[in-house]
């Protein structure tokens, strides 16, 4: 029998856990999660009105249920942790699957001022990431820069549009919803270095901007026609065709009755964050141009927009995993087709999928024949990996090692106290914001919860 464990829970963990017992009759799989909560991404980074999205953990969930898989959270593997070293140890084969945790930086001066955060910290904390912290993003803040073009950036720039009322119905933590509903916020600058026709966004998530109650979306018709490709989108791939379909009908005026305005700004290059009352104030932006070969070049003109609240959503990068190799150029594990590869050489159990794998590229969607063909290489492999003898249920080492996972039974424990804790407060499931609130819950109620294999 194949022993697997698969470090990460998000979709490409699941999809790997998936590929394993659908292929394997056998195989036994244990996932592991940093925190007590699966899904991941899908928990923790999918906007909370974007329901549909949401969804998926339904999906998820059914992989996570299977008779031969066993979702393991609260723990952490590194040097806070189960060293990876123990994990091959403990299992026949090791697949991580943890993502790109680190924010891209902007690289400007000014960029750690009070008020200055990357996007995902802000997605963390309406998100109810057990590790964001309340910073009071919005106290004091009328006019907020958002710097990206991406999903990322519009899902930031929807929230800081949406009303209470909107977002009453979703799971978003009560304080955030609190804070959100009191925010003062009435002007959004979203920010990209080149043109309209190169933004990241998808169309669907670029349209709805423009069905926001009590908000007007603005573009500006001289400035986006820098890029060649405003005037005649016929020849752009599609996605991107369509996008700027959608800003050229937001370059009127706009509405004058708008309680917000949010404002899509191109050709513009983040120098430098500028401090005002001890935190930041504005973005001085440099004036950019085509170059005539798909890039950008500076026009050495300069542009300051106010902005009390800045958001960086450039990207993101994979971080080392303390007993990996890691490629710090790429932000990568190096691999051939999911195994892990040491000074070029395959490393024998050990596997990679998703972001630390091939980097933050693709959708959700991409994980599932992303983890497919790991899952291939690891099956390959099988006969030659399951040879070795191992020490027996996993579970007891894992406790030895300091760590005290929640099972599947400490999850649902969770799932039933954020239920509780919304009908509380007459709203629907409402999640826990904190460790505390999540461990007590896991193990609070039968006290056993988290310890059932």
């Amino acid at each position: 029998m194949l022993r697997v464990a698969v470090v990460g829970s998000g979709p490409s963990g699941c999809y790997t856990a998936q590929g394993l017992v659908q292929l394997d009759p056998e195989v036994r799989v244990d996932v592991l999660d940093r925190l007590p909560c699966p899904y991941g991404l899908v928990r923790y980074g999918v906007a909370p009105d974007h329901e549909k999205i949401k969804s998926l953990q339904n999906s998820l969930r059914t992989v996570l249920e299977h008779e031969r898989v066993r979702f393991l959270g609260a723990v952490p593997v590194g040097p806070d942790g189960v060293p990876a070293a123990r994990l091959r140890e403990l299992y026949h084969a090791v697949v991580y699957c943890v993502g790109a945790a680190a924010d891209r930086h902007l690289g400007v001066p000014g960029e750690a001022l009070p008020g200055s955060w990357s996007a995902t910290e802000f997605v963390s904390w309406y998100s109810a990431h057990p590790d964001a912290a309340d910073a009071g993003f919005l106290h004091g803040v009328r006019s907020a820069v958002v710097v990206g073009v991406g999903n990322v950036a519009v899902d930031v720039t929807r929230m800081l549009a949406r009303g209470a009322g909107e977002l009453r119905p979703t799971d978003m933590p009560h304080a955030a919803l609190t804070a959100l509903a009191a925010s003062e916020v009435t002007e959004i600058h979203m920010v990209g270095r080149r043109g309209p026709s190169q933004a990241r966004f998808t169309t669907k998530e670029l349209r709805e901007l423009g069905t926001l109650p009590d908000t007007a979306v603005q573009v500006d018709a001289a400035e986006a026609a820098l890029d060649p490709a405003f005037a005649d989108p016929a020849g752009l791939p599609p996605t991107r065709r369509r996008n700027v379909e959608v800003l050229r009908g937001w370059t009127a005026p706009a509405r004058p009755d708008a309680r917000r305005l949010i404002r899509l700004r191109f050709f513009l290059r983040p120098v430098e964050l500028l401090a005002r009352d001890g935190r930041v104030g504005a973005v001085r932006f440099e004036r950019t141009a085509p170059d005539g070969r798909g890039g950008i070049t500076g026009t050495g003109r300069f542009e300051d927009v106010e902005g009390q609240l800045v958001l960086r959503s450039v990207g993101y990068r994979g971080v080392p995993l303390e007993g990996l190799p890691f490629d710090a150029a790429t932000g990568t594990v190096p691999h051939r087709a999911g195994r892990v590869l040491r000074g070029g050489a395959v490393a024998p159990g050990e596997y990679v999928a998703g972001w630390i794998k091939r980097g933050p590229t693709g959708v959700i969607g991409t994980n599932r024949s992303c983890a497919k063909e790991t899952v291939t290489s690891l099956l390959e492999d099988a006969p030659s990996l399951s040879g070795r003898a191992l020490p027996g249920d996993p579970l007891p080492a894992l406790r030895a090692e300091g760590v005290d996972p929640v099972a599947w039974q400490g999850w649902q424990a969770i799932e039933r106290a954020e239920s509780r804790l919304g009908a509380s407060l007459g709203r629907g499931v409402v999640k826990l914001p904190d460790w505390e609130s999540l461990l007590t819950a896991a193990r609070g109620e039968d006290g056993a919860a988290a310890r059932q294999p």
